[in-house]
């Protein structure tokens, strides 16, 4: 044989244990077989049910979801009824895991409940609870400051104002919920025992849609004390409105989205009255209204003291700050400050910055020669930082 015959049977050679290499072993499949055929099937168990709350439970929240969990196997029929053999809606998981009731039970009633499970060896299993839930020492109402439906302003704080003293307050908190889109990272601060704001970070963002969920009813409170009923509320966030008042050049500046649109006179607390200043938020708006020194503890009738009707005005602070149409002191606005702490502004633009303006708009002080604006003067939120907010003593 030549040499190139024998290069020629070589290269064949080679060839045939590359293929060999590539190809599955004819013997190693039938081992993986085997393997796999040789393995335990589990053996088939009975299903095993757990019932919340327990048999014979007492005092339970009635706001809190009552459950069927089954291991080993798939939940079947499962029936909870009150005490007037009403049928409590519930849903089954999609998995088969379990049920959650889907409605609230009621205050100091006793139910039972019945649930059936198939376990894997095929067979049911049926299990029965009975319990009773709590009758409370006293129910708590909450109102929230923004009505359903509402449009509001970039600065809008959500105050959730109880009917009594929570003792719970990190469950009052859980209870209420505040979600936005787009998404809006906030935080929770109480004022005494009562009340409790959320706030976002910073100034909301126009357009977003708010949905705030108070679902306390059923919820222990602390005390012995529990919601009386949820409340569920939509709103909006409109355009974005600051209106800046500087007590030396007597002018107010308003912004809209970021863009002046109108500048006017205005006039604010004389000395001895200096406007507080910092940022507030317009918390309300009154057609018709008199302003009244003893609101703020001075008598009509005492020294200083007076009682004064309005066409239009608007409170930014439970301490008696507005801005309203004040048609006595046109000629001092844009010159001088003759308040008694209020802005005032001429009649038409007061209708007008009302009529564009709504309900958690921003209004800020600047230069007034006041004391500084205490954040729990109204819903004078912005006055704290984001830290600060959230570090803040309750």
């Amino acid at each position: 044989m030549t040499s190139a015959g024998v290069r020629l049977l070589l290269a064949a050679g080679v060839i045939g244990l590359t293929v060999a290499g590539c190809s599955s072993s004819p013997s190693s499949e039938p081992a993986k077989e085997t393997a796999s055929s040789s393995a335990p099937k589990p053996a088939p168990k009975p299903a095993a049910l757990a019932l919340s709350p327990a048999k014979d439970a007492k005092d339970v929240a009635p706001g809190e979801p009552v459950t069927v969990a089954v291991t080993d196997g798939k939940v079947g029929d499962v029936k909870l009824t009150g005490p007037d053999g009403k049928v409590v809606a519930g849903k089954v998981r999609a998995d088969g895991s379990g049920w959650d009731s889907a409605e609230p039970l009621g205050y100091n009633k006793t139910y039972q409940l019945i649930a059936t499970a198939t376990g894997s060896d095929g067979k049911p299993v049926t299990q029965e609870s009975s319990f009773s839930t709590v009758k409370p020492a006293r129910q708590l109402g909450v109102s929230v400051n923004l009505e359903d439906g509402e449009t509001v302003g970039v600065g809008m704080p959500l105050i959730f104002t109880f009917s009594g003293n929570v003792a719970d307050k990190a469950a009052a908190e859980k209870a209420l919920k505040v979600t936005a889109e787009p998404a809006t990272e906030g935080a929770f601060r109480w004022s005494g025992d009562k009340q409790v704001t959320w706030r976002p970070k910073d100034y909301w963002k126009s357009g977003t849609k708010i949905k705030v969920d108070a679902a306390v009813y059923g919820k222990a409170l602390g005390k012995g004390s529990y919601g009386r009923e949820d409340k569920k509320i939509t709103g909006t966030i409109g355009d974005k409105l600051v209106a800046v008042a500087d007590g030396q050049t007597h002018q107010m500046t308003v912004s809209i989205n970021d863009k002046e649109v109108k500048t006017m006179p205005t006039s604010m607390g004389k000395p001895g009255h200096n406007t507080p200043a910092g940022t507030y938020t317009v918390m309300s708006e009154h057609t018709g209204y008199t302003m009244n020194s003893a609101t703020y503890g001075v008598p009509e009738d005492a020294p200083g003291g007076y009682s004064t009707y309005v066409q239009y005005a608007i409170r930014l602070s439970y301490s008696g700050i507005f801005y309203h149409s004040a048609p006595w002191s046109v000629r001092q606005q844009g010159h001088s400050n003759v308040s008694h702490g209020c802005l005032n502004l001429s009649t038409d633009n007061t209708k007008w910055l009302m009529d564009t303006s709504r309900k958690g708009d921003i209004v800020t002080v600047r230069n007034s020669g006041g004391p500084k604006l205490e954040p729990t003067d109204g819903w004078s939120v912005w006055q704290l930082s984001w830290d600060e907010w959230r570090t803040a003593a309750n």
